[in-house]
């Protein structure tokens, strides 16, 4: 999902960790967002340039952020937290690990190969674009009960960690303009908890999904990837970036 930002940013050292349970570490440790925290900042400390890295997290990726900023923000440059949930959405609480479990028996193990589900499941479920079906196939495949289970279950539990007041670095949140409530007011508490930030809303020129809004380092690769060149670089942001209030 990386590959449009890995191919614009060449001039980049660019480190992009499949989660546990993930693309190639499906046989890895059990997934769990302070685990995976833990796992990337030991990453950035042995990899990075000078033990120290701009991070960038979309989705579970931001929430993963979020707690990195809590448990090592001394590794930390630049942040930015793309659409991190942290409020229960609505029917949130019926969705309990054995209810996924079973949804996982039966609505993705039975239809692995199946390429017309892999379709629909690319296109409404996620917004991929038709041009990465091999790689969304292929990771599609990889999902294990374990892994499918793990990662839905930390997604709609996790909450604002301790400690963000105390950190120090920049950070932009962003959520989409069209996303669900719950999204959008998670960005609001975000900026509120971390006093070095800045909260956006992004509005795309083509109507959207949400799921293409969502995942929109995927489905708007230049806007997401300007977006983070900016920041970085203590720049102006792209205009299809407003800049919203919050109360600290």
């Amino acid at each position: 999902m990386w590959q449009p930002q890995i191919e614009q940013l060449s001039d980049y050292h660019c480190i992009v960790p499949d989660l546990p349970e993930q693309g190639d570490s499906v046989d890895g440790t059990p997934f769990t967002i302070q685990g995976s925290a833990e796992k990337i900042a030991e990453l950035i400390r042995t990899r990075a340039h000078n033990g120290k890295a701009h991070v960038v997290g979309l989705s579970e990726g931001a929430q993963i952020t979020l707690a990195l900023l809590s448990l090592a923000p001394e590794l930390i440059d630049h942040a930015i937290i793309s659409s991190a949930l942290v409020r229960p959405i609505p029917g949130g609480s019926l969705m309990t690990p054995k209810l996924i479990a079973l949804s996982y028996r039966w609505f993705v193990a039975p239809l692995k190969n199946s390429d017309w589900w892999i379709r629909l499941n690319m296109k409404f479920a996620a917004g991929i674009p038709e041009k990465y079906y091999t790689e969304f196939s292929l990771s599609f495949k990889k999902i294990t009960e374990s892994g499918f289970v793990n990662l839905m279950v930390e997604n709609q539990r996790f909450r604002l960690p301790q400690k963000l007041n105390q950190t120090k670095t920049p950070t932009l949140i962003i959520s989409g303009k069209n996303e669900y409530a719950a999204m959008r007011q998670s960005a609001k508490d975000i900026a509120s908890a971390i006093p070095n930030s800045s909260i956006y809303e992004v509005s795309h020129t083509r109507k959207m999904t949400i799921a293409e809004e969502h995942n929109w380092s995927i489905t708007t690769p230049e806007l997401f990837t300007q977006t983070v060149r900016a920041w970085i670089n203590d720049q102006p942001l792209p205009s299809n970036l407003h800049q919203l209030s919050v109360k600290r």
